[in-house]
């Protein structure tokens, strides 16, 4: 006679196998239901089955390896992947990845739809293997506290208790004072933002749309949605952070500036940029995390090939002219110019820099940060400069003529002037200037060094994968038949639980041109970028694209990652 119809999955196995009675059976699916436990737990907690008979009964039946967690470190588990609320609902753990392949371990068989939830809010194709239940049990509570002790290893104090430095704002009235320091919106921003410098996020993005919000970080230039919370929690979170960073609270109509402190401990502080902007649905804000320890880096981790380095350094020694970097926003810029002001910064030297804002604060640099409001701008603020017996003048970003004029007389009359503009590359900086209507013999009498630049996400040393191309697709990439000759192998990214998709970390990719004779004769005579680019490939200047290349040839990289960042 056949098992009841109600009998499904494992439990009918067990009736026809003998090992369990009938109405046992259907009282334990009934029990398990009621208890919000799998029928395996329930089974193993109840001692009706001893777990690794259950467990091994059930990898027979449904064809499912069996996988001994005794061999699992809690500790190597890889964590970010799955949210906690699915872990919990379905009692199923990821246990390891393998290039886009994600193992779960699950003590109840039939439970497909935890295999498909998984899958959908990963994005990543899962498996499952089957587990003993009293030992999944154990490891699921082991894996939940390391992830919230992970949090507090950073931080000593509790959520509520971080030190926030400057917190108070104005008495500007405007959003009730409950929104500000509601206990979860405060424990979730908190614990955002500590996410954030955890995970290396260089951005943090809180985007109110029509019917959700989203929090997203930049890691690795990319960004990643990390949480959803309700909709209606969207005015309070921006009141919370205007309130954090000294914003008008009242006022949702313009976009606002402001700056936020955490400190870590007694010599640590991370820095916090702030930016919001009102949307048709609430205000987007954005967080810019200022990491004072990456212009500290030291030239050598920037990822400059020697003879670009060593044309840096050089223009770093001369005692005057302009040293120009150049890129889009996120390029790495600013890390790029600290990195050169450090080897500069010496006691012997007077080094002032004017930003808006000042994004990283180095001791023994005077850093003046712009106040247009009150009248402090780049204009005024260099002419100050000038007054104040400067050797080394940063201006943060060259936006107008004016202030392309000052710097450029300062870099004629016996000063070192390092600044930013915003070009696709080297040559098309000089054609800015010259249309920004600073004359060309100005421009080649001051202009030394002028450094493009991108960042690259750096292929993961634990998964990276060498990567067959057809060789004619490597000729039209920009190889040549020479680098195919010599035995060219790229790599391409996999997936680990040690790395983001198969990369961890950033390296840049550079295009150095010193300006040689040639080049300030075609300024002289107006020349466009395209006759610079000609002639600075005839000196042997490698532009962003090759630069990029070579990277992917030195396997630092992959083909797939300098054809996002560089074009042809």
């Amino acid at each position: 006679m056949p098992p009841d119809p109600k009998l499904s999955g494992l439990a009918r196995r067990l009736v026809l196998d003998g090992l369990l009675e009938e109405q046992a059976a259907l009282d334990a699916q009934i029990a398990s239901k009621k208890g919000k436990q799998t029928f395996s737990q329930y089974l193993v907690a109840k001692k009706i089955l001893p777990a690794k008979k259950l467990a091994t009964i059930a990898a027979n039946e449904f064809g499912l390896p069996l996988f001994d967690l005794d061999a699992i470190e809690p500790e190597s588990l890889p964590r970010d992947l799955v949210k906690e609320d699915l872990i919990k609902k379905h009692q199923a753990l990821p246990l390891y990845k393998r290039g886009n392949r994600l193992h779960i371990g699950i003590a109840e068989p039939t439970n497909l739809v935890a295999i498909d939830e998984i899958k959908f809010q990963t994005g990543i194709n899962t498996e499952a293997v089957l587990v003993e239940a009293d030992k999944l049990s154990v490891l699921i509570e082991k894996f939940l506290e390391s992830k919230d002790e992970a949090m507090s290893d950073m931080l000593d104090e509790d959520l509520d208790d971080l030190d926030f430095e400057d917190t108070e704002a104005d008495d500007k009235g405007g959003e009730p004072e409950s929104d500000a320091d509601d206990t979860p919106v405060v424990r979730f921003v908190n614990k955002v933002l500590l996410d954030a410098i955890k995970k290396g996020a260089s951005d943090i993005h809180f985007e109110p749309y029509e019917k959700r919000y989203r929090v997203r970080f930049r890691i690795d230039g990319v960004l990643r949605e990390i949480a959803s919370p309700p909709n209606a929690m969207g005015g309070r979170l921006s009141a919370r952070i205007k309130v954090m960073s000294r914003m008008d609270t009242a006022e949702r109509r313009i976009p606002q500036d402001g700056r936020i402190k955490m400190r870590i401990s007694k010599n640590k502080a991370i820095d916090f940029r702030v930016n919001t902007c009102p949307t048709l649905f609430g205000e987007k804000i954005v967080l810019r995390i200022l990491d004072a320890s990456a212009a500290k880096l030291g030239i050598d981790m920037l990822g400059y090939e020697p003879e670009q380095k060593q044309l840096y350094m050089d223009a770093l020694a001369n005692p005057y002219g302009m040293i120009l970097v150049t890129g889009p926003t996120g390029s790495g810029k600013t890390v790029s110019l600290y990195t050169g002001l450090n080897i500069l910064n010496t006691e012997d030297r007077n080094i002032s820099t004017a930003e808006d804002p000042v994004e990283i604060n180095l001791e023994g640099i005077n850093q003046v940060n712009m106040n247009p409001k009150v009248g402090l701008d780049f204009n005024s603020t260099l002419r100050a400069f000038l007054r104040q017996d400067p050797d080394i003048i940063m201006v943060g970003e060259i936006r107008d003529l004016e202030t392309a004029s000052i710097a450029v007389k300062a870099a004629q009359t016996g000063h070192m002037v390092m600044s930013t503009l915003h070009t696709n590359d080297a040559p098309q900086t000089l054609s800015r200037l010259i249309n920004m209507g600073v004359p060309p013999f100005n421009i080649a009498s001051a202009v030394n060094l002028i450094i493009a630049q991108r960042l690259a996400r750096r292929l993961c040393e634990h998964c990276k994968t060498e990567d067959n191309i057809p060789s004619e697709a490597l000729l039209e990439e920009g190889f040549t038949q020479q680098d195919i000759d010599g035995g060219l192998k790229l790599y391409k990214a996999v997936g680990c639980d040690q790395c983001d998709k198969g990369y961890k970390g950033r390296v840049g990719i550079y295009q150095v041109m010193k300006l040689s004779e040639d080049m300030g004769r075609i300024i002289m005579r107006e020349g466009n970028a395209m006759e610079l680019a000609d002639q600075a490939q005839k000196e042997g200047i490698a532009d962003l694209r090759q630069s990029g290349l070579k990277k992917a040839k030195d396997g630092v990289t992959s083909l797939e990652e300098i054809n996002r960042v560089t074009k042809d």
